[in-house]
């Protein structure tokens, strides 16, 4: 039976209208967004503004009695003019990020991705190789506020390969971050914390393995952002022995295939050769055009800093971490961290 015109019509209008709806629906999303963004901007550099005039105003420090005198009246007559927004909190925090982003407009670029929570967490970060980290790292992996609190409570910085270099060496390699090149050291760190594995006491290097499939997810959100899961227990027949990798992921940013090896107890020697014949394997038989040469990484369950640092500080494509089961407290990391720079800082002088 044939379909009446009419409803043929009112069927043809639903649909345009519908298709309308959705179009006008997105655009009004879209404009929503960059507004949303823009105000954003306009707040934050309006609380930068407000800090760098109270600094270059005040002549008192604003932490002194007296500072804190000026600023407490201040914040009082501003609350009573414009309502909430400029307690004396408020204030002494506008002055401290305007202080540590002296830079008009390097504030004005930050700002257009950063909010200005970030600002005020990042402004309390006093080192500032480890703010400029931190910070670099908010922009290149978009870092919500609580991502970036939460960074900072497992000690990413301190357990990042990137942080046993020069300050010169770091700034360099951070900055590099806006135009989208990231470096080795920048992804992988000296030690990766499994404890979401639930393993303790003894138990083997293929349990260990086990454990990590298992949790698969979980380990990649440690390993950091970029990684890709290809193939475990990879088989490399070479002069008919085989071989086989327990590990192997691909990293996009790096885009280089990237070798795990799994390893109970100190560093040994030997698994540096171990891997550069995984990785010249891979980089023959797996590599693909437009890619990176291979880099491996060795995942040891006990550290030996100084034989790592030794052996290992001109190695460009084979890093070695250290994996630990559990969360220890953050004074273990510094310690790590200062060990390794020490020993780092006294190679460079002897090979100068």
């Amino acid at each position: 039976m044939d379909i009446p015109n009419e409803i043929i019509k009112v069927q043809s209008d639903m649909a345009n209208s519908d298709s309308l709806f959705q179009g006008i629906v997105q655009l009004i999303a879209q404009t929503s967004h960059k507004v949303a963004v823009s105000l954003n901007a306009e707040i934050s550099r309006l609380y930068w503004s407000i800090g760098n005039y109270i600094t270059t105003q005040v002549r008192y420090e604003t932490y002194s009695q007296y500072g804190g005198q000026i600023l407490a009246t201040l914040s009082k007559r501003l609350t009573e003019k414009f309502g909430k927004g400029y307690t004396y909190t408020a204030l002494t925090r506008m002055v401290k990020v305007a202080r540590e982003y002296p830079d008009v407009s390097m504030f004005a670029t930050l700002s257009q991705t950063l909010s200005w929570s970030h600002f005020v967490e990042l402004a309390s970060i006093e080192e500032t190789t480890k703010r400029l980290f931190y910070q670099q790292m908010c922009l290149s992996e978009h870092w919500s506020l609580r991502v970036l609190r939460q960074k900072q409570d497992t000690m990413l910085y301190e357990r990042s390969m990137i942080a046993t270099k020069s300050e010169e060496e770091i700034s360099e390699q951070l900055t590099k971050l806006n135009d989208e090149i990231i470096t080795p050291d920048v992804v992988f760190k000296s030690s990766y914390v499994l404890d979401f594995l639930g393993l303790s006491g003894i138990f083997s290097e293929k349990e260990l393995e086990n454990a990590i499939i298992s949790q698969l997810e979980n380990f990649i959100l440690e390993l950091g952002q970029g990684f890709a899961f290809l193939e475990r227990q990879k088989r490399m027949s070479i002069d008919s022995i085989d071989y086989y990798l327990d590990l192997l992921f691909y990293h996009r940013k790096l885009k280089r295939l990237v070798a795990i090896d799994l390893k109970l107890g100190k560093f040994k020697p030997e698994y540096k050769g171990q891997m550069e014949l995984y990785l010249k394997y891979l980089q023959k038989h797996e590599m693909q055009s437009g890619e990176e040469k291979p880099i491996g990484l060795l995942l040891c369950s006990e550290g030996n800093t100084e034989h790592i640092e030794l052996m290992m500080l001109d190695e460009e494509n084979i890093k070695v971490a250290q994996f630990l089961a559990y969360l220890p407290d953050k004074q273990w990391f510094i310690d790590k961290l200062n060990k390794a720079i020490s020993i780092a800082q006294q190679y460079l002088t002897e090979h100068k």
